[in-house]
């Protein structure tokens, strides 16, 4: 087995939790916008389960990443970059979610443990998921 420095590893790891907020917001609005038609900070709070300032300061920083437009008094929308992001988010729960569900783990754990593990794997290690997964279904 090849040891990657510690180093390394921790840099990866602080990194994918710098992405994480971002990626579960995008993926959030994605999925609200589809099932509702729009998006409102009312919405995100009660789906994350935080304040309106939280999910405004995080907006703010989502934008300023040019991955959703805000406008006062109108619902979030995502910008072509952030709606590339959420869709490669959800492709990647999936994958993970899939290849847990494989594994034989409870479907209700998969589904929590896919929401941490979606934003730390890697991108080899997706795509050996996904062939597992060809491989077995």
């Amino acid at each position: 087995m090849t040891e990657v420095p510690q180093s390394q590893s921790y840099q990866r790891t602080r990194s994918d939790h710098a992405s994480e907020i971002a990626e579960d917001y995008v993926e959030a609005i994605a999925d609200l916008i589809d099932t509702h038609g729009q998006c409102r900070v009312r919405d995100l709070a009660d789906h994350f389960g935080v304040t309106h300032v939280t999910v405004v300061r995080t907006v703010q920083r989502l934008e300023r990443d040019e991955l959703v437009s805000t406008q006062p008094y109108k619902p979030v929308e995502l910008t072509k970059k952030g709606r590339r992001l959420a869709n490669a988010c959800k492709r990647r729960h999936e994958i993970v979610y899939a290849f847990l569900l494989a594994l034989g783990v409870d479907p209700r754990v998969a589904a929590v443990d896919a929401e941490g593990i979606e934003h730390h794997v890697s991108p080899p290690t997706l795509k050996q998921f996904r062939r597992f997964l060809d491989r077995n279904s």
